[in-house]
């Protein structure tokens, strides 16, 4: 197994940004199957609205192809955030801890990571985001609908912020070995209403 520990700073920024959004409501987008050009532009159109998020540019003679139903912005901090009609979240992959290229006898070791890199995710989240509504872990009985339905199916730790439209859900990945998880780390993302 090989991790990665690096400072939360790139997070740090990140849920700066997310905390600045009061209102997700005026964000999400069709609950549909549907993707493509006019998909992405109605989102693109949402969030410059409502954000001070600037979308990623087309380089010339580019378009937008017919499966897609996100797109980049950057933020004025420097964060990319990627976002879905019904999500968002930052990519930071130089930020916090992480564990990669897991076998099947580093289980234990992978966890005992999280374990213990999590408490300075949670109060990172906590410093921008407040106190949580819901705080669990996978040693808790019934820890995957603790919070709702299969909230918690493959997390091994899992926090939740309720916010106008959306939650904040903090979370690290429960390693595994049938399957096999081969990467674990903390991770957040805004669930869209």
């Amino acid at each position: 197994m090989k991790t990665q520990d690096r400072p939360l700073d790139e997070d740090d920024l990140a849920m700066a940004d997310l905390a600045e959004i009061t209102d997700w409501t005026v964000l999400a987008g069709p609950d549909d199957d549907e993707s493509g050009p006019e998909v992405v532009r109605a989102l693109v159109h949402r969030v410059m609205r409502h954000t001070t998020w600037t979308p990623w540019p087309l380089d010339a003679g580019e378009v937008i192809d017919d499966s897609m139903v996100s797109w980049g912005f950057t933020t004025r901090r420097g964060t990319t955030m990627i976002v879905f009609g019904g999500l968002a979240f930052s990519d930071c992959p130089d930020s916090g801890w992480s564990a990669y290229e897991i076998g099947p006898d580093d289980i234990a070791a992978a966890e005992t990571g999280l374990d213990e890199h999590w408490p300075d995710h949670l109060e990172l989240a906590t410093r921008h985001w407040g106190a949580p509504d819901y705080v669990g872990d996978d040693s808790t009985p019934g820890f995957e609908d603790q919070w709702e339905p299969g909230s918690g199916a493959g997390r091994r730790h899992l926090a939740v912020w309720l916010r106008n439209g959306a939650q904040y859900h903090l979370y690290s990945t429960k390693p595994s070995k049938e399957p096999l998880t081969t990467a674990v780390g903390v991770n957040y993302a805004v669930y869209i209403d």
